[in-house]
C-alpha cells in the first residue's frame, strides 16, 4: 500500500497514541471520534462568537466598515459550519475489492499542443498497465508527430473529425466526448498528459466497480517535480487526503479531471438524461414565444409580402397547436417533427409562388425558347431550395430562424447531440459528477498515489492552472447551483456548495487584510466592545478551530496551502467576476492548457495587488510603532493586536512574493513518495 495511504490510516499525533490502542481500525474510528468532538466544540464557539458579534458589537458610526467586517466573519462562519460537516464522516478505506479480470478498459490520455517526449512517457506507461485495456492518446492538436508517436508506441491515436468543423469544441470535455463515441470500453481511465500512472492503477480501481451504481473511481493527484518547499503550492494533500475522503463519506467525492477510473454506461445514461431534459426545455421556452417571435418577424416585413404574412399566421397557429400537444404529454420528438414538417410545407408553397412568377416573368420576355422553360419545370428549383435543414425563406428572418435552432433536436448546432460529459463549464469533472450523482450512483474516493504527475514550476503558469479551476466551479454555481438540483441529497448539495464557497473567499480576504491598516492608519476601529470581551470570544474559537485543523491535517504539509488560500485573493476575485459575466452576459473564457514546461523570468506584474497590500500593511505597522513610541494613543493593546494581525498578513502574501521571484536551482531532483 502507498505511503499516503498507510499515513491517512494513523493521523494521529503521538501524545494521542496511547489513548487510541495499538489496532489501525481502533485508531481510524478514535481519530474520527475525536475529530467530532472537536467540530462540535468548534462550531458551539464560533455560534457564540458570531451572535454576539452581530448582535452586540456593530459600530454603526462606521456602519460601512463595520459590517463588512462582519460580512467577512459570516463567510468564514459558513466556511467553518461546511468544514465541520464535510470532516463529519470522513471516510478511510482500507483494501480495495479484487479487480475483475473481464472489465474491457479504455484509457485516454487527454493532450493539446503538449510536447511529444512528454506525451511518449506516459503513453508508454498507460499502455504497461497490467490490466487489459486499450490505450488511446486524444489528440486535440491533431499533430503528425503525435500519431506518428503513438504508432511507434503501439497505441491508438483520435483527433477530431469534420463533424466538429465550425462547431463549439468545448474543450477537454469536448475532446473526451468525441472519443467516447469512437470506442467501446466498459470503462474509462482519464489521464491527463503528464500524469504518468503505475501498472497496477486499474487492479486497484476496478474493484469498486463491482456495485452497479458506482460511477466514479478517483485517486490522489502526486507531482514528483515539486520543489523543495513548495513555492507555488501545488501540493494538494488536504484537498487529496481529509477533503475528499469527507466528501466520500457523504457519496459526493467528485471527478477531477484526471486519474479516475468512469463507468462509460453511467456517463452515457447521464449525457442522454441531461439532453432530454434540456431539449424539452429549450422546445417548450421556444414554442411559448412562438406568437410573439413571429409577430415581430410579421413586423418586418414589407407591405406587399402578403404571402409571406400569412405564412406565418400558419406557422403561428401550428405552435399553439404544438404547444397543447406537448402539455398533453406527446412525445417530444414526434411534436417537433410535425411542427418543422408544417414549416416546410409553408416553405415550399411559398417557393412554388416565387417560381411560378419567375416562369412568367421569363415568358414575358422576348427571345426565352418554350424549352428552357420546359427544362426548369418538375420542381427542381424548389428541391433546391429546400435541400437543407433551415434553408426555408422564412428562415431569413432572425426570429424564425431562431426558433428552427431552439426546436431542432437532432441539434445540429453540436458536433454530437448528446455530451456524457458536461460542457457547460470551463472545467468538465465537477460537474459531471454532481450530475451522476444527482441521477443516484456513487462515488468512491481511492486514496493511493497511482500516478505521477509533473506541477507547473513557475507562478504564471500555476495562476492559470488555478484561475481555470476556480472559473470553472463558479460556472458550475451559476448554471447549476447545487442547492437547486434535483436528485442530490441535502449532504451532497452542501459538500459541491462548499467546493464553490471556498472561492468567494477572495471578497472577505480584502477586508481580513486591510481592517487592521484602517484602525492603525485612521484610528478606525470597527468593533464596539471592550478589548477582554472581544479576546474571551474570540480567543476560544481561534485555539479550538486551530486543534481541529491540526488533528485533520496532522503529518500533512498544509501551510503551503493555508497561505496560498488568502495570498491569491485578487485571483478568486478575478475567477467570480469573469465566471459571472460570462453566464450572464455572455463573455468569452478562454481554455487555457497549464504549460507543462517552465515559463521563465520573474513575474513580480502577476502579484501587483498583493504587492501594494503588503507595502500597506508594512506602512501601519510603522505607524503603529511610532503611536506607541511617542504615547499618542492609551489604546495600547488593540494597536498591538492590529499590529500582529498586519504582520500575520504580510506573511501570508510573501508566499506569492516569494514564488513570483522564485528561480530553479540547477538540477532539482525527483521526489520519493
Amino acid at each position: 500500500m502507498s505511503a499516503i495511504t498507510e499515513a491517512s490510516a494513523e493521523g494521529i499525533p503521538r501524545w494521542m497514541g496511547w489513548m487510541a490502542g495499538s489496532d489501525p481500525a481502533a485508531r481510524v474510528a478514535f481519530k474520527l471520534r475525536t475529530i467530532q468532538l472537536l467540530i462540535v466544540l468548534n462550531v458551539t464557539l464560533v455560534t457564540a462568537y458570531i451572535l454576539w458579534r452581530g448582535v452586540y458589537t456593530i459600530n454603526w458610526v462606521l456602519w460601512p466598515f463595520s459590517l463588512a467586517l462582519l460580512g467577512a466573519e459570516l463567510y468564514s462562519y459558513v466556511d467553518t459550519l461546511l468544514f465541520g460537516l464535510g470532516m463529519w464522516k470522513m471516510r478511510i478505506r482500507g483494501e480495495p475489492p479484487a479487480a475483475p479480470a473481464d472489465a474491457t478498459v479504455d484509457v485516454f490520455i487527454t493532450c493539446y499542443n503538449e510536447g511529444v517526449d512528454l506525451v511518449r512517457a506516459t503513453a508508454r506507461a498507460a499502455r504497461d498497465i497490467h490490466h487489459p485495456h486499450k490505450t488511446w492518446v486524444l489528440d486535440d492538436g491533431d499533430s503528425a508527430e503525435m500519431r506518428a508517436m503513438a504508432e511507434q508506441e503501439g497505441v491508438g491515436y483520435i483527433t477530431r473529425g469534420a463533424t466538429w468543423r465550425g462547431k463549439d469544441r468545448h474543450a477537454k470535455a469536448g475532446n473526451l466526448i468525441n472519443a467516447l463515441f469512437q470506442t467501446d470500453g466498459q470503462f474509462l481511465l482519464v489521464l491527463d498528459a503528464d500524469q504518468v500512472p503505475k501498472p497496477e492503477i486499474l487492479s486497484r480501481t476496478l474493484g469498486y466497480f463491482d456495485d452497479p451504481k458506482v460511477a466514479l473511481v478517483q485517486t490522489p493527484q502526486w507531482f514528483s517535480n515539486v520543489p523543495e518547499g513548495d513555492p507555488f503550492g501545488v501540493d494538494s494533500p488536504l484537498f487529496y487526503g481529509p477533503i475528499q475522503q469527507g466528501k466520500d463519506g457523504w457519496n459526493s467525492a467528485f471527478f477531477c479531471g484526471s486519474n479516475a477510473v468512469l463507468r462509460r454506461d453511467a456517463l452515457m445514461f447521464a449525457g442522454i438524461v441531461v439532453y432530454a431534459k434540456e431539449m424539452e426545455a429549450r422546445v417548450r421556452g421556444a414554442l411559448k414565444d412562438t406568437d410573439r417571435q413571429l409577430r415581430q418577424a410579421a413586423r418586418s416585413l414589407g407591405p406587399t409580402a402578403t404571402a409571406a404574412r400569412q405564412a406565418l399566421q400558419v406557422v403561428r397557429r401550428a405552435g399553439r397547436q404544438a404547444r397543447k400537444r406537448l402539455n398533453a404529454g406527446a412525445p417530444l420528438q414526434e411534436v417537433t417533427w410535425e411542427f418543422q414538417r408544417t414549416l416546410e410545407a409553408v416553405s415550399r408553397e411559398l417557393v412554388a409562388r416565387d417560381v411560378q412568377g419567375i416562369y412568367a416573368d421569363l415568358a414575358s420576355m422576348p427571345g426565352v425558347e418554350p424549352g428552357v422553360l420546359s427544362s426548369l419545370e418538375g420542381g427542381a428549383a424548389q428541391t433546391a431550395l429546400l435541400s437543407g435543414k433551415g434553408t426555408s425563406p422564412l428562415a431569413a428572418m432572425e426570429e424564425v430562424r431562431k426558433l428552427l435552432t431552439d426546436i431542432d433536436v437532432d441539434r445540429s448546432d453540436q458536433a454530437e447531440p448528446v455530451h456524457p460529459l458536461a460542457t457547460i463549464s470551463i472545467t468538465e469533472d465537477m460537474a459531471t459528477a454532481m450530475r451522476l450523482h444527482g441521477l443516484g450512483f456513487r462515488s468512491v474516493y481511492h486514496h493511493e498515489i497511482l500516478a505521477v504527475g509533473l506541477a507547473p514550476d513557475d507562478l504564471r503558469s500555476v495562476l492559470q492552472q488555478r484561475l481555470r479551476w476556480a472559473q470553472g466551479t463558479m460556472q458550475v454555481l451559476f448554471r447549476e447551483n447545487p442547492l437547486l438540483q434535483r436528485g442530490l441529497s441535502w449532504p451532497q448539495k452542501l459538500m459541491y456548495f462548499s467546493t464553490m464557497w471556498s472561492y468567494l473567499s477572495g471578497f472577505a480576504g480584502v477586508v481580513y487584510l486591510l481592517a487592521p491598516a484602517m484602525y492603525l492608519y485612521f484610528g478606525l476601529l470597527p468593533v464596539n466592545a471592550l478589548t477582554w470581551q472581544f479576546m474571551c470570544f474570540l480567543l476560544p474559537c481561534l485555539v479550538v478551530n486551530q486543534l481541529l485543523f491540526a488533528l485533520i491535517g496532522y503529518g500533512m504539509p498544509t501551510w503551503r496551502g493555508q497561505q496560498y488560500s488568502l495570498a491569491l485573493f485578487p485571483l478568486w476575485i478575478r475567477a467570480v467576476i469573469t465566471a459571472f459575466q460570462n453566464v450572464y452576459f455572455g463573455s468569452k473564457l478562454p481554455f487555457v492548457v497549464t504549460p507543462k514546461t517552465r515559463q521563465g523570468g520573474v513575474h513580480w506584474s502577476l502579484v501587483r495587488p498583493q504587492l501594494a497590500v503588503t507595502v500597506i500593511l508594512a506602512g501601519a505597522i510603522l505607524v503603529g510603532l511610532v503611536k506607541l513610541a511617542v504615547g499618542t494613543s492609551d489604546e495600547a493593546f488593540p494597536i498591538v493586536m492590529n499590529m500582529v494581525w498586519a504582520v500575520y498578513g504580510i506573511v501570508m502574501l510573501s508566499v506569492v512574493l516569494n514564488a513570483a521571484r522564485w528561480q530553479p536551482a540547477a538540477a532539482l531532483t525527483v521526489r520519493d513518495q
